[in-house]
């Protein structure tokens, strides 16, 4: 039988977050006020005590105040009081002093009863025992010297939740060398990563990997966030390697196509600490890149992602292979006990048990869990009709397409997303599927609504983001949208650009005060990585088949350092496939994301007749 937890205030080292949490009384923010402590964050600690007579030690979740080490010492060391609150505040001073003295481990044992009860690290499944003061202190003297050493490192303050993100990946390598650092878009993973290979004390350098486009923006965190850091960008035509054991603690960025090119030279360096930005990008298990990834020698791998499922939990799957071999075991086991149970039958047992095997090697934080002060994202969906010319259009393009005849298999499935694109591009703008080079107003319902809203945007002073999927659409978006605002020219920023003028691109937009109000952007190019908070509109001209691709772009503008309020306009032509595809996208999110079927595959597998009705215009699409 648990014993009854103490009605009084407990102070507990948190090894997990490096904090000191504060918990035992019913109410721990006032128990910490009458104590003179702060109030802290809210929580919940997990910690293993102890069950009847017996050694025995079981789980309990109890209700906590986190509070980060250096104030919450500081408070702890001006104390003075008396009865059992104040004897738990003597030990903490005690055990601080001995930290600050750097006392021989020895000196520890003198307090082997300093703490009220044996409730003393977070219940790992493997651990069941409680750990003994030794343990304890030790592992709060490195904490502290972690802090320290991170805070004469990093040039900025990090947040509770980031300090406890650091925490967490310091563990790592005591847990199997990797794991998957999954905070939703916006949350500040890269600056969390940046302070794990800050305050690593290894004698190897350090290698990141990331998408072409983001080789700039971690050089530019690392130099701001950590100036003394050295870094070699291992990238362009001309790029040379000069690392190697004499050069421990440097960090190497490089990309995903380089990687695939130079894994050879890659793969001879011996790493510390391999992170993988952006990880969505080994999510294919037999292609080249994961390949390569699984290829490399590092002491610590670390994926990246805020959709560590983006399709299918296949994805998951293949990243973790890359950061943690052999957890999830053989792909063909790992789909026969989670992959078809959850996506096939929606099996809420077979969701527990992946969710246990994955909770020490994955962490994963939302917004409204742990940044509850950034400013509120609204969405607006924003109805469009189709002119007559598009309604002309798109009907011809499916009287067409059924008339020549459909197929099977694979040619059936190559002619249905020609067909789905064709609709789509109708939707967006004649000019976009026609290729004409003619006047562009008065022709889409859609691009005469986005400019008349980026217009009122401008107007009062905000900036906005819009992104579209298809190249040739954002050149006309961006040659438009300048005639209508304005302004010398409207930015489009797409994956044929070089890096560096990428970098120049988002630069200026952040930070000149001269430039233009509104940047057009392709969803795939710039949907993730990038930090594009001077925006605080989001505009989705066209539609993606994966909802989460959409909101990692959104997530450019809705991220920490945004004061506020973020609003996301989402386009959608009534009657037509993209309302069809609004659908799609209610019940995915319906699924918390988690399960995503290949939508394209899908349409394809519907007999003619089904399909046709699917694809039909309705009398709503016309203006």
């Amino acid at each position: 039988m648990l014993e009854t937890i103490p009605d009084r205030m407990q102070a507990t080292f948190d090894p997990d977050s490096a904090r000191l949490a504060l918990w035992g009384s019913a109410d721990p923010g006032e128990a910490a006020r009458a104590c003179g402590l702060p109030e802290g964050d809210p929580g919940t600690l997990r910690v293993a005590l102890p069950a009847g007579s017996g050694t025995q030690v079981v789980p309990a979740a109890v209700p906590a105040r986190f509070l980060s080490l250096e104030p919450a010492m500081a408070a702890l060391l001006s104390l003075s009081g008396s009865g059992e609150t104040s004897a738990t505040v003597e030990s903490w001073r005690r055990a601080a002093q001995l930290v600050t003295d750097g006392a021989a481990p020895a000196a520890y044992e003198e307090l082997a009863g300093w703490m009220p009860v044996a409730a003393h690290a977070v219940l790992r499944a493997d651990e069941q025992a409680i750990p003994t003061p030794h343990s304890l202190l030790a592992a709060f003297r490195d904490a502290v010297t972690a802090s320290r050493a991170t805070a004469q490192v990093i040039r900025g303050d990090l947040r509770g939740y980031q300090q406890r993100g650091v925490a967490w990946l310091r563990t790592l390598g005591e847990r199997g060398g990797g794991g998957i650092l999954a905070d939703e878009m916006g949350l500040g993973k890269t600056l969390q990563a940046i302070c794990l290979l800050a305050v690593r004390d290894g004698n190897r350098p350090h290698l990141v990997v990331c998408p072409t486009s983001l080789v700039g923006t971690w050089e530019r965190e690392l130099e701001r966030f950590a100036p003394t850091v050295p870094v070699v960008a291992f990238h362009g035509s001309a790029r040379s390697l000069p690392v190697g054991p004499a050069a421990p603690g440097t960090v190497v960025v490089t990309s995903y196509a380089v990687l695939r090119r130079d894994i050879e030279r890659l793969g001879e360096i011996a790493w510390d600490v391999v992170v993988f930005d952006e990880a969505q990008q080994v999510k294919n298990p037999s292609a080249q890149a994961t390949r390569a990834a699984r290829g490399l020698d590092a002491r610590v791998r670390l994926a990246m992602t805020g959709t560590p499922v983006e399709n299918r939990l296949d994805d998951l799957w293949s990243i973790m292979s890359v950061t943690s071999p052999g957890l999830l075991g053989p792909r063909a086991r790992f789909r026969a006990r989670f992959a078809a149970p959850i996506e096939q039958r929606r099996s809420a047992r077979a969701a527990e048990r992946l969710a246990g095997l994955l909770e020490p090697h994955l962490l994963r934080r939302t917004k409204t869990e742990v940044a509850a002060d950034l400013p509120p994202k609204q969405h607006v969906l924003v109805m469009c009709t189709l002119t007559r010319e598009q309604a002309e259009l798109y009907r011809r393009c499916v009287d067409e397409a059924f008339d020549a005849g459909l197929g099977t298999g694979l040619t059936r499935r190559g002619r249905v997303l020609g067909l789905l694109t064709r609709l789509k591009q109708v939707c967006n703008h004649p000019a976009q599927l026609l290729g004409d080079t003619g006047p562009l107003t008065g022709r889409s319902g859609k691009l005469d609504r986005s400019a008349e809203m980026l217009a009122e945007i401008a107007a009062s002073g905000d900036r906005a983001l819009v992104f579209t999927q298809y190249r040739a659409m954002g050149e006309l978006l961006s040659r438009h949208l300048a005639a209508v605002l304005e302004v010398p020219s409207v930015p489009f920023l797409h994956g044929g650009l070089p890096a560096g003028a990428r970098d120049r691109l988002v630069t200026a937009f952040q930070e000149a005060a001269d430039t233009s109000p509104v940047l057009v952007l392709s969803l795939r190019a710039a949907g993730y990585g990038l930090t594009l908070t001077r925006a605080n509109h989001v505009l989705h001209y066209d539609r993606w088949w994966n909802p989460a691709v959409e909101d990692q772009a959104s997530d450019r503008v809705h991220r920490v350092g945004q004061q506020r309020t973020v609003t996301v306009h989402t386009l959608l032509t009534g009657g037509t496939v993209e309302e069809h595809i609004a659908r799609l996208h209610e019940g995915k999110r319906g699924l918390a994301g988690v399960v995503i079927g290949d939508a394209e595959a899908a349409w394809a597998e519907l007999p003619d007749h089904d399909l046709r009705e699917l694809l039909e215009l309705s009398r709503e699409g016309e203006g």
